[in-house]
């Protein structure tokens, strides 16, 4: 066996700074998380070369005390926690005690703090984790942390990092992610010299959306307000029609802290279900609050895990919440036939005269109303748009911070200039509840049924508007809403069939069809074993008789192989309301006006008839405006 060697302190601290420190990302994520700890109201984040090259967060904290430096950068030196029972407290983002070491020990760092009150601050050097030195300079209140060339000292972890521009797309979705988790904070992020997000921190997680993720999400959110025992949850879930190809909108943070959670994650999609078409997944901005003694977040060294006391209560509430948002909504997408044309100049000369154009809106009230506020137009006489102003950017320069802040001419620093939040009252937006839907019983003598195009789709006019009816879809729904519901009742008969159907099964297919064969039987399906791995249906659901196929009993039995649903039989009743979609009627079929009006009339009475069980859209609107714009009768 080979020798046992004790490692020397150097290579020590390497090793622990990998279980830290990834990339540039992760530096941010720590100095970020000890600005926000330290009570600043303002934090800068500058970065180069995607991180590598310099990293600059800049603070208005409370700072370190000079006889406290030094012992910041030691490993497991922190300020949170004294003993291991305030791990399961813990309310502060980080508490380890390992970031500044862990960034310390790969990067060559140069911290610059004042506390309020002080005189001077301090400037301190480590490189590779040595000390270079410590001496009093001229600072602003706050703390100035910059790492320059990451992973100087270990160049094959510095050959993983991937392309400048990659990295620093990592970091500025981290930021982004801080920014929306602390709504009262004013985050500015610069890449290589150029401004590329300012948060104002004035509390408006919808002023957030709007800055972050544009005008289309933040027009269509839906507000979610919850409460389940211990958890309490707060946000916003975004309409169907704004559905990504990915998880990268789904965010939800715990007591401030941003994290991933598997259970979340199910929950909101599972809300989402009846909403959304497959592989698409919603946008969702939501807070939770959550007593301390309730979760354990002392669970990786990044702290983006953590465990829960209670994992059903935690799906219940997001469940709950979520779905609460989304149901009785009006959710009927909107057909546009062409896209806005551009606004045409101020003047226009049409022959000998010169006529005037209105100005196009001020991008602050197109901010606005995105948002959902009412807003009242007033222009000065000379129609001017209104300027978007934002504070001047930090002057940022090259040289290092001992010439910056020289002890002999410290020079005048501004402190970071953070807007009031307004004290002026939101204007008063008309209550969902009193919303006058398509789908309402009340509305129902307005409906003017047209007719059927294309021999699936049925028209029907509506207070300015026209619906389009996807006949097909519209029964798949219905049917499967009934056949969800005679499984909560256990209204179900067996019709029995000759000659049986025989499926053939592998063995783990057999498995499962007998661990759940008292699921299938409750169902209706009368199922016995034919010898081998063969078995005999005899008999099925009578609302399925029309479609029980061999091919579809296979289909079913092949997803519940495929998603391993071990110890979910009520998914099992999912996949047979499922398969009664398949006895929907189909396109291209005729219907009778008579059959289309009990079809709308079966529509009033679900709880969502804007999608299909597999999330396709029911139904889509046309307003009369884009009809009209569409035959020239508006320019």
């Amino acid at each position: 066996m080979a020798m046992i060697t004790i490692l020397d302190q150097n290579t020590i601290n390497k090793i622990a700074a990998g279980e830290v420190i990834e990339r540039p990302a992760s530096v941010v994520k720590e100095l970020l998380e000890n600005a926000i700890d330290a009570k600043a109201t303002a934090v800068t984040v500058e970065i180069r070369d995607g991180g590598t090259s310099m990293i600059r967060v800049t603070d208005n904290g409370s700072g370190i005390p000079k006889d406290q430096i030094s012992l910041a950068f030691l490993r497991h030196a922190t300020s949170k926690i004294r003993a291991v029972e305030d791990l399961f407290t813990i309310s502060s983002l980080g508490f380890r005690g390992e970031a500044l070491a862990s960034i310390a020990a790969v990067s060559q760092v140069e911290l610059i703090t004042k506390t309020n009150g002080s005189l001077t601050g301090f400037r301190y050097e480590i490189e590779g984790g040595a000390e270079k030195g410590l001496e009093e300079v001229g600072a602003p209140d706050g703390t100035t942390f910059i790492a320059r060339n990451l992973f100087y000292n270990t160049p094959v972890r510095r050959k993983f990092l991937k392309s400048p521009a990659t990295e620093g797309a990592y970091v500025a979705d981290l930021v982004e992610k801080i920014a929306l988790s602390h709504p009262d904070i004013s985050l500015r992020f610069i890449q290589n010299n150029q401004n590329k997000l300012y948060t104002s921190g004035n509390h408006s997680l919808k002023d957030l959306v709007y800055t972050i993720y544009g005008r289309e999400v933040a027009g269509n959110l839906l507000e979610v307000q919850g409460q389940e025992g211990e958890i309490r949850i707060s946000g916003f879930a975004g309409k169907p029609l704004i559905g990504r190809g990915n998880r990268n909108y789904e965010n939800y943070f715990i007591n401030g802290r941003y994290i991933k959670s598997n259970i979340i994650s199910k929950a909101i999609e599972d809300a989402y279900k009846p909403y959304l078409m497959q592989h698409k997944y919603p946008f969702t901005l939501l807070h939770f609050d959550i007593d301390q003694d309730f979760i354990d977040v002392n669970v990786h060294p990044t702290k983006m895990e953590l465990r829960f006391k209670d994992g059903d209560l935690v799906y219940r509430a997001v469940f709950d919440a979520v779905s609460k948002a989304l149901a009785y909504r009006e959710l009927i997408p909107q057909v546009s036939l062409e896209k806005e044309k551009e606004e045409p100049k101020s003047e226009e000369k049409t022959g000998e005269k010169t006529v005037r154009k209105p100005h196009p809106e001020p991008f602050e009230y197109q901010r606005r109303r995105a948002l959902g506020e009412t807003v009242k137009r007033e222009l000065p006489e000379t129609e001017k748009p209104l300027e978007r102003r934002e504070p001047e950017p930090v002057l940022l320069r090259e040289e290092p911070a001992a010439r910056l802040y020289g002890a002999k001419a410290a020079p005048e620093i501004p402190k970071p200039q953070i807007p009031k939040p307004e004290s002026q009252k939101p204007a008063p937006v008309q209550m969902d509840l009193f919303e006058e839907k398509f789908l309402d019983p009340a509305s129902r003598k307005r409906h003017r049924l047209i007719g059927q195009v294309f021999g699936t789709y049925w028209m029907v006019e509506y207070d300015r508007q026209l619906i389009i009816i996807d006949q097909h879809a519209a029964h798949e729904k219905v049917l499967y809403e009934k056949t969800m519901e005679a499984l909560k009742t256990r209204r179900f008969d067996t019709q029995m069939i000759s000659p049986p159907l025989i499926l053939t099964l592998n063995t783990n297919e057999a498995l499962l069809l007998e661990q759940y064969m008292d699921s299938f039987t409750h169902l209706g399906f009368e199922i016995e074993p034919f010898g081998g791995n063969e078995f005999a249906v005899r008999g099925v659901p009578s609302n399925l008789l029309s479609i029980a196929k061999k091919e579809l009993l296979m289909e079913m039995i092949d997803n519940l192989s495929q998603e391993g649903l071990a110890g979910e039989p009520d998914l099992i009743c999912e996949r047979v309301a499922s398969m009664s979609c398949k006895a929907a009627v189909k396109g291209n079929h005729v219907m009778s006006q008579a059959e289309a009006d009990a079809l709308i009339d079966q529509l009033l009475k679900l709880k969502n008839p804007y999608h299909c069980p597999h999330g396709r859209p029911v139904m889509v609107s046309m307003t009369k405006y884009e009809l009209e714009k569409k035959f020239k009768r508006i320019v």
